[in-house]
C-alpha cells in the first residue's frame, strides 16, 4: 500500500524546469496523503512483553483537500465564502438582529446534537437587508469547514438552472433532496405567487427531507402564513423542521446592507 501511494505522489510531483528537486505541494506528507509510524501495544499478564505495528495516520493536507471539494460543490461563491460570524457586526442594531445572531450561533453549536431530530432545521425570516442570508451562510461555512457538506440554493437562480437545464432535473432535485444540509436562500422570492412547476419541485424536496430527518437553513421575506396560503404542505413541514430555531426580523433600521450609508447621511 505505502509503495503505491508513493508512485501515485511521484505522478503528481512538479519538478522545476531549472532544478531536479522535487516540489511537494505538501511538504508534510510529501504528497504521499499521511505517513506511516510505529506504536507498541503492550500485552501479557503483566503487560510485560510488547509488539510494535505500524500505523498509518492521515495528513491535515487531506483533509483540507474534502473541505475544498465540498465547496465547490456547495455552489457558494468565493464572495460568501468569507461570510462569518466573526464579520456580522450587531453594533447599532436592533435587538431583533441580535436575537437571529443568537440563535443562529446556538444553532451552529448545537448541530451535531439535533441533526437527526425533527426540529433540526432554521428559519430567518423578515425585511430584505436584515442579515438573514450572512448568517445562514456563516452556519454554513462553518459547517462545511467541520466537514459536513452543504449545498447553497437562491430561490430565483436555482429554479432558472433547474429550467435552463432540464435534461439533468431529476438529478439535480435528488442532489437537493439528499445532501446532508441544504441552505434554501430567498425562498418565494420574486413573484408574488410562485409556478407550478416551483411549487411542486420544492415540496418534492422539502418533503423528501422532512420524511428523513435532513436539515434545511431557510431564509424568506414571507413569513410562515404566507408559505401555508402558497402551499400549505410545504409551509407547514418548514414551520414544524425550524419550531426550535426560527427569528422573525421586523421593524425599523434593520437593513444591514445600507447602515453605513445610513450612518454617515447623519453626520
Amino acid at each position: 500500500m505505502f509503495q503505491e501511494l508513493q508512485k501515485k505522489a511521484q505522478a503528481t510531483r512538479n519538478v522545476s524546469p531549472t532544478s531536479t528537486q522535487i516540489q511537494h505541494q505538501c511538504p508534510k506528507c510529501k504528497d504521499l496523503g499521511g505517513t506511516m509510524s510505529y506504536e507498541e501495544y503492550a500485552f501479557g499478564i503483566e503487560k510485560d512483553r510488547s509488539l510494535k505495528y505500524e500505523v498509518w495516520k492521515e495528513c491535515e493536507c487531506q483533509k483540507n483537500k474534502r473541505i475544498e471539494r465540498m465547496f465547490k460543490s456547495s455552489q457558494i461563491t468565493e464572495e460568501f465564502r468569507k461570510l462569518g460570524f466573526k464579520n456580522f457586526s450587531v453594533d447599532g442594531m436592533p435587538n431583533v438582529v441580535r436575537e437571529a445572531f443568537d440563535i443562529s450561533a446556538t444553532y451552529f453549536r448545537n448541530f451535531e446534537e439535533i441533526e437527526k431530530e425533527r426540529k433540526n432545521s432554521i428559519a430567518l425570516l423578515g425585511r430584505p437587508g436584515s442579515g438573514k442570508t450572512h448568517l445562514l451562510m456563516a452556519i454554513s461555512n462553518n459547517l462545511i469547514k467541520k466537514g459536513i457538506p452543504v449545498i447553497y440554493f437562491p430561490w430565483v437562480e436555482g429554479f432558472n438552472e433547474l429550467k435552463n437545464d432540464f435534461d439533468l432535473l431529476d438529478t439535480k432535485i435528488r442532489r437537493l433532496q439528499t445532501v446532508r444540509v441544504l441552505f434554501l436562500d430567498d425562498l418565494f422570492k420574486g413573484r408574488e405567487k410562485p409556478t407550478d412547476f416551483q411549487i411542486e419541485q420544492l415540496f418534492a424536496i422539502v418533503n423528501y427531507r422532512y420524511l428523513n430527518k435532513l436539515p434545511i437553513l431557510v431564509s424568506s421575506e414571507r413569513t410562515f402564513k404566507d408559505m401555508c396560503v402558497i402551499d400549505e404542505a410545504t409551509g407547514s413541514r418548514l414551520y414544524q423542521m425550524t419550531a426550535d430555531y426560527r427569528a422573525t426580523l421586523e421593524g425599523e433600521g434593520l437593513n444591514y446592507r445600507t447602515r453605513d450609508a445610513e450612518v454617515l447621511t447623519n453626520v
